[in-house]
C-alpha cells in the first residue's frame, strides 16, 4: 500500500506537467523542435521599391504572385520605415542597427561621394559569422568599408536578373552551417542612361527588349497603372510607372525561383525570409525625401516558427530595428553592441502591439552635391520634419531630375507636381508638422498654426531627445540652449 500511495502521489503532478506542456503555442513547440539548429536567414532587399507596387499591399494591377504568397504565409507590416530614402545611407542602417549620422554613413559610398562607415562599427554579417553562421551576399552592396561589412562569400550575377541571382545561391542554400543570405537586386532602380536623347523617353528601369533568361517579360499598359497622389497624372508619369511595374515583376519571378530552390533543400521549415526595400520609388516626391512615399516601405516576414499565417502587423517599425531583430531571431548575443533600434521579434504575430507607435528618420546626403539634412519624428498620427538647411533649394538626385516625369512638369512650367505646388516642392519651411490621418499627402503644415504650438513643442522635444540619444552631430544646429523652442533657433 505504501508503494501504491507514492505512485498515485507522483502521478498527479506528472499529469499536470504533461497538460502544461501540451498547452504550449505552436510557435513554442516549433522552436523547441528546432532548438538544436539555428534558423537560416534570407534578407532580400529590393532597390527603390515603394509600398505602392505590390499586390498584397492593395495594388490590383501589378503582378507579384510570389511576394503575395510570402505575405499569405507570413506577416505583412503596414507601418515599416527606412530611416533615409537614399540607397547607401539606408543600407548602412539595415546592416548596423544604427542611424547613419552616428556611423559616418551620411550618403553614397561609390565614386567621388566616398562616405564610409567608421571602422569601429560591428555589422550584422560580422556578428552572425562570429556566432557560427555562413554569411553570403549577392547583388548590390553599396556600403563601405568591406572590413566592417564583411561577408564570407561574395556571389557574382547580373543584379538585374533575380532569376540568375537565385541560381547562383544554390551552394549557400545547401550549406552545412546555418546561413545568412543577403540578396540585393538592382531592380527596380532606374536604369542607365539616366538622361535620354529625347527627354520624353521613359526610363527603362533595367528592362530590356529581349528580356532576361528564365524570366517571363510582363509588360504593363500605361493607361492601366495606378498613379500615386504625390505624382502628376501625365502620360510621362504613366509610361515610367509601367516600366517600374515591369521591373518589379522581374523581381517577383526571381524571388519565386529562390523560394522554390529553398523548398527543394527541405530547409524552408527552418528559414526566416524577410523582404524589404531600401527606400521608396525612384520618382520626385518619394526617393531622397522624408515624406511618406520616400520612407514608408514594404516589409514582409515569414518566420516558420510563427503560428499565425497571413497576418497584418500595424506596429511602427524601422530599418534601424532590423539588425537587433534578426540577431534575436537567430539567438545571437550581440555582446556590448548598443543599437539605436529595438528588436520586434516578440510582436511579429501581433496586429496592434503596444509601445510601437513612434519612429525616427534621419537624412543628410544622397549624392555629395545633395546636402539637405532632415530629421523626423513620427508619433502616432503626427509627424514633424525639421529641414535643417531650409534656406537652400531642395536638391535633386541626378536620375530624378532627368526623368521624363519631372521634365514634363518642369518644361511646361506647371504650377503643381501632384498635389504639391512646385514652389513648395523646391522650397521647404524650417518645420513641417502633419496630421497623417487627416492629411495623408502631407500638404497642410500645422507648424504655423498657433493651436498646434503645444504639439509642435512636444514633437521638437522628442526630436531633440532622439538626436541626443543617437549621437547626432547636427544637434548643434538647434541655436537655443533650453527646451522652449520658441524662436527659430537654427543657424547655418
Amino acid at each position: 500500500m505504501k508503494k501504491q500511495f507514492h505512485l498515485v502521489h507522483f502521478a498527479i503532478p506528472l499529469t499536470f506537467l504533461l497538460l502544461l506542456l501540451s498547452s504550449c503555442s505552436d510557435k513554442e513547440k516549433n522552436k523547441k523542435v528546432a532548438s538544436s539548429d539555428k534558423p537560416n536567414i534570407i534578407l532580400f532587399v529590393a532597390d527603390d521599391h515603394g509600398i505602392d507596387a505590390l499586390g498584397c499591399y492593395g495594388n490590383p494591377v501589378i503582378k507579384t504572385p510570389n511576394l503575395d504568397q510570402l505575405a499569405a504565409e507570413g506577416t505583412r507590416f503596414t507601418n515599416a520605415y527606412c530611416t533615409s530614402a537614399s540607397c547607401a545611407a539606408s543600407r548602412s542602417v539595415i546592416l548596423t542597427g544604427k542611424f547613419g549620422h552616428a556611423t559616418g554613413s551620411y550618403g553614397h559610398v561609390h565614386d567621388y561621394h566616398h562616405f564610409s562607415t567608421y571602422d569601429t562599427i560591428k555589422s550584422l554579417p560580422v556578428l552572425l559569422e562570429k556566432a557560427g553562421y555562413a554569411t553570403a551576399r549577392i547583388g548590390k552592396y553599396h556600403v563601405a568599408p568591406e572590413s566592417v561589412y564583411h561577408f564570407q562569400t561574395v556571389l557574382e550575377a547580373d543584379p538585374r536578373s533575380t532569376f540568375e541571382m537565385a541560381e547562383k545561391c544554390k551552394d549557400v542554400l545547401n550549406s552545412d552551417k546555418p546561413f545568412f543570405l543577403y540578396f540585393c537586386t538592382d531592380d527596380p532602380h532606374r536604369g542607365g542612361p539616366f538622361r535620354p536623347v529625347d527627354w520624353k523617353t521613359p526610363n527603362s528601369f533595367g528592362n530590356k527588349a529581349d528580356g532576361y533568361p528564365g524570366v517571363k517579360t510582363i509588360v504593363y499598359d500605361p493607361k492601366d497603372v495606378l498613379v500615386p497622389d504625390f505624382m502628376p497624372d501625365t502620360q510621362q508619369s504613366r509610361e515610367e510607372i509601367a516600366q517600374y511595374y515591369q521591373s518589379i515583376s522581374r523581381i517577383d519571378q526571381g524571388f519565386g525561383k529562390l523560394m522554390a530552390m529553398l523548398k527543394e533543400t527541405g530547409k524552408d521549415k527552418n528559414t526566416i525570409v524577410i523582404y524589404i526595400s531600401d527606400n521608396g520609388m525612384a520618382f520626385p516626391g518619394a526617393k531622397t525625401t522624408v515624406y511618406e512615399p520616400g520612407i514608408k516601405l514594404p516589409c514582409i516576414i515569414k518566420d516558420p516558427f510563427e503560428s499565425k499565417k497571413g497576418s497584418v502587423n500595424n506596429a511602427m517599425i524601422s530599418w534601424v530595428d532590423l539588425t537587433p531583430t534578426i540577431l534575436q531571431m537567430a539567438g545571437v548575443d550581440a555582446g556590448k553592441n548598443k543599437f539605436h533600434g529595438h528588436s520586434f521579434e516578440k510582436v511579429i504575430g501581433e496586429e496592434n502591439p503596444k509601445g510601437w507607435d513612434e519612429i525616427n528618420a534621419s537624412h543628410t546626403f544622397h549624392e555629395i552635391t545633395m546636402y539637405y539634412p532632415m530629421r523626423v519624428v513620427r508619433k502616432g498620427d503626427y509627424k514633424l520634419i525639421w529641414n535643417i538647411a531650409y534656406p537652400l533649394e531642395y536638391p535633386f538626385a541626378s536620375d530624378l531630375w532627368d526623368s521624363s516625369t519631372w521634365q514634363a512638369v518642369y518644361r511646361n512650367k506647371a504650377q503643381f507636381y501632384g498635389k504639391r505646388k512646385i514652389q513648395d516642392f523646391l522650397h521647404h519651411p524650417q518645420f513641417e508638422l502633419f496630421d497623417l490621418k487627416k492629411d495623408p499627402n502631407e500638404i497642410v503644415n500645422l507648424a504655423t498654426d498657433k493651436k498646434f504650438l503645444p504639439l509642435l513643442n512636444d514633437m521638437k522635444t522628442r526630436l531633440r531627445e532622439f538626436q541626443k540619444n543617437t549621437q547626432d552631430p547636427w544637434i548643434i544646429m538647434w541655436g537655443d540652449h533650453d527646451n522652449s523652442f520658441q524662436g527659430t533657433g537654427v543657424h547655418l
